[in-house]
Formats: C-alpha cells, sequence, structure tokens
C-alpha cells in the first residue's frame, strides 16, 4: 500500500476544498436560513469552512424527500439481494476514497492520520459490504398452525430513520448505523456532530454513485441544539438512533415523547472497567492492552477502558509499567503519520478534560503522569496522557465519563471486591478481565454489568458481535445481524384458508 508520507498529507491538507452545504434529495444544498456555522481544525485552532447551519425548515424538506423516496419503493421495496449489492459498491468506493476520507476525519477531529485511514475507514467499508452481504440471507418465520391456517412472522423496514451520529469516529459510528437501517430498505437522514461533517456528506456523494436512490441518502449539518432537536421532535420520522452522550440521549428520548413516540435507540457514555488479577497470564499484553485502551483516539472512545482496576498486590509496579507505555504517546501534528496522539477535538472539550484532571487532583487522588497540555509550533488541543493512581470510587473521576486521554486506577483486594467496584457505576458498556483462573473468569463474565466482556483482552470487537450497553450506557445494540432488526417493524400475519 503506497499512502502518503508527512509532506503528502500536509499537501493534500492544503489542497481540501471543505464541503459547506447539507445533503438533501440528491443534491448539495445551502439551509433554507442561508445561515452557516464555522469549524476548526483542532490541531492548529484554524477555521476551515462554513458549513451550512440546518434548522427545523430544513429537516422537514430532507423529511418529506426521505418519505416520498420511501413510500414509491424505489429502494424499500428493492430486493434485498439488489440492495445488497449497492451497500458493496458504496463499501468499495469508501476502500477507494479512503485517503481523502482519513483527511477529513484528521482535520475534523485532530486524530493521527493513520489511525484514521488504516484503522476507521477499513471499518467503516467493512460494515456497509458485511451488512451488503448478510441482508439477502435473511429469513421471516411460518408458524405451527392447523392445517386450515398459514400464520407468518415478517420483518419491515420502518420507513424513515433519523441517524445522530458523534464526533470521535463520524464515518464509522454513521456506517455502523446506516448499513444495517439502509440494508432493511429504510431512507435515512444523518446529523453529522457539528465539529465533524466532512466526512459524511463525501460518503453522501459516494452514495449517489453506488446507486442509492435521489431522496434515500439524506444529510443535514447543524448544531444539535437546532437540527439534532427538529430530528427527535419530527412526527414523520419512524425510528431515532443516536451515539453520544447520556445526557443527549436522554433528550432524545424526551422528543419521542412530546412528537410521535418514535423508537428511540441510544449508544450513550461509558466508564468502563479493566479488571487486572495478579495472576493474569499475560502481563505485557495486559499493561499494552491498559495503555492503548485508555489512550487510543485520545481516550475520545465510549469504550475506552478508563477505569483500571489492579489487585493489591501487583498494584504499583503494574501501574508504573502502564504509564512507562503511556509515555510513548507523544502529542504531535496528526498529520504526520508517526504521530500516535492527537488534538482534543474542540476547546469545549479541551477545557472539560482539564477540569476533570484539575477534579482530580483536588479531591486527593495521586497523579502518576501527565495532568498537562503541551502545543504543537505554538497552537493546539493537546493534552498529554495522564494517569491517576490511589483513586477511589466515590471521586468524579472515577464516576463520570471524561473523553479524553485519561486513566483512573483503583486496586482491589479480590475478585467479588472487584466485581463490586466495576458495577459501582451508572454506565454499563464495556469491561475487561484479565485471568488465568476459568472460574474467576466465568464469574466475571456473568455478574459485570455490562454490554460487551472481553477476557485477557480488552475490546475485542467483531462487526458480527452485537455493541450494546447496560443501564445508562443505552438501549439496543449496534452492529451484527441483531442490529437490523432496530429498523424493522414485526408483522404477523393469520390466513385462514377455505
Amino acid at each position: 500500500m503506497n499512502l502518503p508520507d508527512h509532506a503528502g498529507w500536509k499537501k493534500m491538507a492544503n489542497e481540501f476544498t471543505h464541503q459547506t452545504k447539507a445533503f438533501i434529495g440528491g443534491d448539495y444544498v445551502d439551509a433554507q436560513s442561508g445561515k452557516t456555522y464555522e469549524t476548526i481544525n483542532p490541531a492548529t485552532e484554524k477555521m476551515t469552512a462554513h458549513v451550512a447551519a440546518c434548522d427545523a425548515h430544513d429537516v422537514d424538506i430532507a423529511v418529506k424527500s426521505a418519505r416520498t423516496a420511501f413510500n414509491d419503493g424505489r429502494w424499500s421495496r428493492l430486493a434485498p439481494r439488489e440492495r445488497g449489492k449497492v451497500l458493496q459498491k458504496l463499501a468499495a468506493l469508501v476502500l477507494d476514497h479512503a485517503d481523502i476520507l482519513a483527511l477529513m476525519e484528521c482535520l475534523n477531529v485532530g486524530k493521527p492520520i493513520m489511525e484514521a485511514r488504516m484503522a476507521d475507514i477499513n471499518l467503516a467499508s467493512e460494515a456497509l459490504k458485511w451488512y451488503g452481504e448478510a441482508i439477502d440471507k435473511l429469513t421471516d418465520e411460518i408458524i405451527a398452525t392447523p392445517d386450515n391456517v398459514r400464520a407468518t412472522i415478517t420483518r419491515e423496514p420502518m420507513g424513515v430513520v433519523g441517524v445522530v451520529v458523534p464526533w470521535n469516529f463520524p464515518l464509522l459510528m454513521a456506517c455502523w448505523k446506516i448499513a444495517p437501517a439502509l440494508a432493511a430498505g429504510n431512507s435515512v437522514i444523518i446529523k453529522p456532530s457539528e465539529q465533524t461533517p466532512q466526512s459524511i456528506l463525501k460518503l453522501a456523494e459516494l452514495a449517489i454513485a453506488a446507486g442509492i436512490p435521489e431522496g434515500v441518502f439524506n444529510v443535514i449539518t447543524g448544531h444539535g441544539t437546532e437540527a439534532g432537536a427538529a430530528i427527535g421532535l419530527h412526527n414523520d420520522i419512524d425510528c431515532l438512533t443516536f451515539t453520544g452522550s447520556t445526557a443527549v440521549g436522554k433528550k432524545f428520548l424526551e422528543y419521542s415523547g412530546r412528537s410521535n413516540m418514535k423508537t428511540v435507540w441510544l449508544e450513550c457514555g461509558g466508564k468502563n472497567p479493566n479488571i487486572v488479577m495478579a495472576d493474569c497470564p499475560d502481563m505485557d499484553k495486559a499493561v499494552m492492552n491498559a495503555a492503548m485502551n485508555a489512550f487510543f483516539n485520545q481516550g475520545e472512545v465510549c469504550a475506552a477502558a478508563s477505569r483500571l482496576l489492579v489487585e493489591e498486590t501487583i498494584k504499583d509496579e503494574f501501574i508504573e509499567r502502564v504509564a512507562m507505555i503511556g509515555k510513548t504517546r507523544v502529542p504531535g501534528d496528526p498529520l504526520n503519520p508517526k504521530t500516535n496522539l492527537g488534538a482534543i477535538v474542540d476547546k469545549n472539550q479541551y477545557d472539560r478534560v482539564n477540569r476533570y484532571i484539575n477534579k482530580g487532583q483536588e479531591e486527593g487522588a495521586d497523579l502518576v503522569l501527565g495532568g498537562d497540555t503541551v502545543t504543537i509550533d505554538g497552537t493546539g488541543l493537546y493534552i498529554n496522557p495522564t494517569i491517576f493512581k490511589n483513586v477511589q470510587s466515590t471521586m468524579t473521576i472515577a464516576r463520570e465519563e471524561i473523553f479524553g486521554p485519561v486513566l483512573a486506577a483503583i486496586s482491589f483486594k479480590d475478585i467479588n471486591e472487584a466485581i463490586n467496584i466495576a458495577n459501582d457505576s451508572p454506565y454499563g458498556l464495556a469491561a475487561g478481565i484479565w485471568t488465568r483462573d476459568i472460574n474467576v473468569a466465568h464469574k466475571a463474565a456473568r455478574d459485570l454489568q455490562v454490554g460487551s466482556v472481553s477476557i485477557n483482552s480488552y475490546s475485542s470487537i467483531d462487526i458480527a458481535l452485537p455493541f450494546g450497553g447496560y443501564k445508562q450506557s443505552g438501549i439496543g445494540v449496534d452492529k451484527s445481524l441483531h442490529a437490523i432488526e432496530k429498523y424493522t417493524n414485526m408483522k404477523s400475519t393469520w390466513l385462514e384458508l377455505d
């Protein structure tokens, strides 16, 4: 694979023209109001574009376009195999445009270019391809009835699906949601985060090129308080799927109740425990995973291993080794292929993470690593990897999702205490357990109140494996065949024969 070097990526960035318009009904369009907002490159703190600031009027136009497309069957009544072929073509186009899509993620999010190029874009393409291959393999049901009755259970597309995605993995999170929604035959309206619209706007162009009909794929740009709320409150959107903070997820539940009781699926926050027992079978692997899964993507990951639970007898040595790995994550220009820690997405998030770091020190946690900020050539929103030890479960940094490169280390005496600490959280997204004792592993897998448990690994993921949470981490799952169920209605049909 022949990828650009640092100079090559910088040249591409300097020549890149940002898309400024929303995508409705098959065309790029300005907001009805004519209003725009600025996007900022967090690595340079410079404005990159003035993007259409859509509101309820634009959402209404998009919904009408999507509803018309759904009702006339141009996509919804296309044979599943034919829809699958289009999604597979879209997956291939994503790979064909992987460099430019990765550049967009880098400039919008501030993430390292190679992480965007080799992880985010490839996984986004994989999701589209997997659902494209899967959709014609699903079957409906016929139940056992008397001879004069035929009773079926069928799945039908819901109609218009609103998709609201976060800024940390814009394209990947979008594809996790639109792939099963489109595969099932729905029309979609996507609202990217206001910070990170570019890759999803490019995806709209690729969707048309792949053969998705006009009106089926729409992108609404703008602020969550206006465009996002309008999607949540619209009476002709049948389903809404969201990834983001728990606080915003609760707002979408409220919007559903205030409007048409649309189905709402939420993948929200996490404060994920990574439990390391003294009998861990591969301590080197556990140390590396603890660091990488705390600091990958600047810690801006809902499933980040942000709580490190270590058995007392090994805590000091283990935390010291994690800190040594943390020191190798050095903030740098995200366009440099050698950079492994990028910028925080925007000033608000940068300030928020720093407030949590200050709070940790105020509440008595011991700072082991980092806690400070840096700039690159005098600018940029960079925070060094930060580790606290001797953290108590009652401390703010142990309870609230920080969404930055901050790791809170907590010690425990035995597996029962570890599980109690792990479950003492409003969240329940992911967890890890490191042990050679099969009984301990089984107990942890059974008793941890989370949607995903990794044993002797962390955040082990596969597109065929469901991803979702317990408690305030969300409702429903992304990925796997089960995600298709979110975007379909179940219909029972009872036919009595003569």
